[in-house]
């Protein structure tokens, strides 16, 4: 696993809109997403192109994420929430549920969605990828988006 985020794109951002979707659930190292992948756009964009929606939990983000593609509210957006593994299978079955949504509304609607709806074995692997500032996964969720959203721009005025 690399220990840094990519470096930040060249590409221009400034009439791009962006949404995050996070989950309260694990709500500290959920924020620490959110608070990195804000920040980051908003060195990038203004803070009126970036929207931020709270759902429960992780099982709930790709129903929010639908509905803002489907109504093409966002030139991206980025899914927040951590799940904890535990004793049994429900963390792998909720990731693979949630991975497999994200990436069929990204598809069917055209719009690019980040997913940064991260599994952990235990909390030393969440707060040094949702907390820390070296490898923050929010910081590289807004980087791709932005990178994304560019290029997705550029495809549609061919």
């Amino acid at each position: 696993m690399s220990k840094s985020v990519p470096p930040r794109p060249h590409v221009a951002a400034a009439k791009r809109r962006f949404a995050i979707v996070a989950s309260q659930f694990n709500a500290q190292y959920v924020q620490g997403l959110v608070d990195h992948a804000e920040e980051e756009l908003g060195s990038l964009v203004s803070s009126a192109a970036i929207s931020i929606h709270r759902v429960p939990g992780s099982f709930e983000i790709p129903v929010v994420v639908r509905e803002l593609a489907r109504k093409k509210k966002a030139d991206a957006i980025i899914a927040c929430g951590v799940i904890m593994r535990g004793e049994t299978n429900h963390a792998k079955n909720l990731s693979r549920s949630v991975t497999d949504a994200l990436q069929r509304i990204a598809v069917d609607y055209g719009v690019p969605v980040i997913n940064v709806v991260l599994s952990f074995d235990n909390e030393g692997q969440a707060r040094e990828r949702c907390l820390e500032n070296g490898i923050n996964r929010g910081t590289e969720a807004a980087r791709a988006a932005v990178e994304i959203a560019s290029a997705m721009s550029k495809l549609r005025r061919k």
